[in-house]
């Protein structure tokens, strides 16, 4: 910051206070909340003044905080009254941005994106709407929102919901994009459709009479954490199958139906990472609830990863805290 002084003759990098006022750029705020429904659905509002869907949110007032500003607009928009004091991310967004009319002056925004939680049916049905402005809302797949947002909303809200995941404090974003990407940014996770897995979940080994369709396995590394394969050119996260690394104490957790069949689950305890069979797959270790997050397998998710834990503990494995998924060496390694 510049020196400041009342005399307009002193050169240097002295500046006036009404010198140094006009050169601070003057920005809007803004604060936005990124809800999401126990499947890892993203809450979005029909509003009645433009096609596409918004996050819940709107300008900060003269004098507002953003945390305010996003509870009140919780409460004005959707009847729903909280208190959201996790930033998820902080989005610069530029002055030429399209969509805006020209004598709007539109001067650029800082956005604030909040986390809302993850909300209850009970809580959902209690949603109240204004007699005008919001229309409706409904809970959508994450990788649907390019296609229902703006562009530059949809990306704020998957990077948002990233950063959710990862656990590591808010993302600086610029126009929507991280600053610095995560492996979850890098690898595009979440830009396409979760493949739903929605049977009920059967603790235990499948019965001899039912044909396996799909062998995957809960691979824990000694950290707890567990491999969790990303297809490089979708971003699809899924478990591995279930031979495919060196382990041990491998034992069956349990399955669901599936196309007369059964969608079988191993536990096991890696020992070692074998050489990358495939480089289109990106290996990364994530917790159990990371893995959770990235899946689309209903309400009998929170089954599975009860199980998921119960076989860790059974391994003599730690529970591991939430830190960003990280991509491991495709040379392999060994623990």
């Amino acid at each position: 910051m510049p020196q400041l002084t009342d005399d307009p003759e002193r050169a240097g990098t002295w500046m006036t206070p009404a010198e140094y006022g006009a050169s601070r750029a003057a920005l809007w705020t803004g604060a936005v909340v990124l809800v999401t429904d126990p499947d890892g659905r993203v809450l979005v509002q029909s509003v009645d003044y433009r096609t596409d869907r918004l996050l819940p949110g709107g300008a900060v007032d003269a004098g507002e905080s953003p945390a305010s500003a996003a509870a009140r607009e919780m409460r004005e928009e959707l009847g729903v009254e909280g208190h959201y004091p996790r930033g998820l991310a902080v989005d610069w967004i530029p002055a030429d941005t399209p969509g805006f009319p020209p004598e709007m002056r539109f001067p650029g925004e800082i956005l604030h994106v909040y986390d809302g939680g993850t909300w209850t049916p009970e809580r959902i049905r209690a949603v109240r709407l204004p007699a005008q402005e919001i229309t409706g809302i409904h809970f959508a797949e994450p990788a649907d929102l390019p296609a229902l947002m703006d562009a530059g909303d949809a990306r704020r809200a998957l990077s948002a919901l990233r950063a959710r995941i990862n656990g590591a404090g808010p993302a600086l974003l610029e126009d929507g994009r991280p600053t610095t990407p995560t492996t979850l940014d890098r690898l595009g996770v979440l830009r396409t459709p979760r493949t739903p897995q929605h049977g009920t979940w059967h603790p235990g080994p499948v019965p001899t009479h039912l044909p396996v369709r799909d062998h995957t396995g809960w691979l824990f590394a000694p950290d707890g954490r567990v491999l969790l394969l990303i297809a490089r050119a979708t971003g699809t996260a899924h478990l591995p199958p279930a031979p495919a690394e060196p382990a041990a104490g491998s034992f069956p957790l349990g399955y669901r139906y599936a196309d007369r069949g059964a969608l079988a689950r191993t536990a096991a305890r890696l020992t070692a990472l074998a050489p990358a069979p495939d480089p289109a797959y990106a290996r990364v270790l994530a917790t159990p609830e990371q893995v959770r997050e990235l899946s689309d397998w209903g309400p009998a998710g929170r089954e599975e990863l009860a199980c998921a834990h119960a076989a860790r503990a059974r391994l003599s494995l730690p529970a591991a805290p939430r830190t960003p998924p990280t991509e491991l060496p495709e040379r392999g390694l060994r623990w």
